[in-house]
């Protein structure tokens, strides 16, 4: 169900909701968190909310979609509630802001009055990010913050700010769309023969967040020389070579689904590794809202890798 309540406020946006509740109340309990999703009032404004709606079937929450519309228009707010099979395992509020209204510093001041009382609050930017989001005015309401380096007109550069301007609780999608594969390279390497890894090659589209990412934790896990080189395919991360000395433990994914992994002493293996849907790793973010040391150190890592121009055949 989908109620429009256009040229509205936060007010009427809390008694309808109330409202709802008294009449329905099933859609209303037994919410974990309130997940704020601020991005612009265009294409991708949908996307955005089915991934926060199949992620909230897993952690059923409060979904407040701050869609930011034209800046030059009068102030106005347009106010969307969906409940019940519009809103997976939550009830989403669209807050549509137009004018003034559609200023980042006054999405703080929509959101508040609609937060749940005692539930963690976790702040979702699935376009372009602020540089500091701990300093954004929703940053400062949330517990975690997730960005997303891939949707970023920059991605090399929105990392180094992630870096300088880190915060507990600062996390960003692409390192959870990395899971996998640092779960593969971990399991690779704790199996005989336990040798030290004495570099290590990361190769992948000439922009990818992933690669970047990758090769960040991997400089700051084993304190070893990481060259990151492009790579002829165009599935984003392609290649993590480990090199040691009886032989090089090598994760290829040349077609962007299906990996190979080879090491000493064992037979090869095929892996399943596509690239991860949104509202999955949505979702495992959810899953915790403590302070993520590990991504930190991968940023910090980020600037002891080296660059290689040489295309790494796969």
């Amino acid at each position: 169900m989908i109620i429009d309540l256009p040229s509205s406020n936060t007010s009427a946006v809390n008694r309808k909701l109330v409202e709802l509740r008294e009449s329905g109340g099933v859609f209303a309990l037994g919410r974990v968190l309130t997940l704020v999703v601020v991005t612009d009032d265009g294409p991708g404004l949908e996307r955005s909310i089915d991934a926060a709606n199949a992620a909230s079937r897993e952690h059923p929450c409060r979904v407040i979609v701050l869609a930011r519309g034209q800046r030059r228009a009068s102030p106005r707010l347009d106010a969307q509630i969906r409940v019940g099979g519009d809103a997976g395992a939550s009830e989403v509020i669209v807050l549509r802001g137009y004018g003034a209204l559609a200023e980042e510093d006054a999405g703080a001041g929509m959101v508040m009055p609609l937060l749940l009382p005692d539930a963690p609050v976790v702040a979702w930017w699935p376009s372009e990010a602020p540089a500091s989001p701990s300093e954004d005015a929703v940053g400062r309401l949330a517990q975690r913050r997730i960005t997303d380096a891939l949707s970023s007109r920059n991605p090399t550069k929105a990392f180094e700010q992630r870096r300088r301007d880190h915060a507990p609780g600062d996390t960003d999608l692409t390192w959870t769309r990395l899971t996998h594969w640092r779960a593969q390279l971990a399991a690779a390497l704790d199996v005989p023969p336990y040798e030290d890894v004495t570099s290590v090659v990361v190769a992948g589209e000439a922009i990818s967040p992933s690669t970047e990412l990758v090769a960040g934790w991997l400089a700051a896990a084993l304190g070893v020389k990481v060259k990151r080189s492009p790579s002829a395919h165009a599935h984003g991360l392609s290649l993590v070579r480990l090199v040691r000395a009886s032989g090089n433990v090598e994760l290829a994914r040349p077609d962007g689904r299906t990996a190979r992994l080879t090491q000493p002493g064992q037979p090869e293996r095929l892996i399943a590794l596509a690239r991860r849907e949104v509202s999955d790793c949505l979702a495992e973010e959810l899953r915790r809202l403590d302070p993520d040391e590990v991504y930190h150190e991968a940023l910090l890592g980020l600037s002891q890798v080296t660059r290689g121009r040489t295309p790494v055949k796969v």
